[in-house]
């Protein structure tokens, strides 16, 4: 196992603002039209991405496109820490 194997699944919320993550999973418990939106946006598994403000939205740079999540999505998409 490689040390990256050991890194813990947080969901997108957690991060402070300036963190680097990647994109593991988004929760069944977001909407189905809305995951479909967020993946064609760039928010989709192994995507590498900047949380840029948590606060009042998370704010988050994916490539060169910035995303504003509610926070009710922003708990149910799951990354893990770079």
């Amino acid at each position: 196992m490689s040390p990256a194997d050991h890194i813990a699944r947080v969901p997108l919320s957690f991060l402070l603002p300036g963190a680097h993550a990647h994109v593991d999973d988004l929760d069944e418990a977001i909407e189905s039209t809305q995951r479909e939106q967020l993946v064609a946006y760039g928010l989709a598994p192994n995507r590498p991405l900047i949380v840029l403000q948590q606060r009042p939205m998370t704010i988050v740079m994916v490539d060169e496109v910035e995303l504003a999540l509610e926070a009710s999505v922003a708990r149910h998409v799951w990354v893990k820490r770079r």
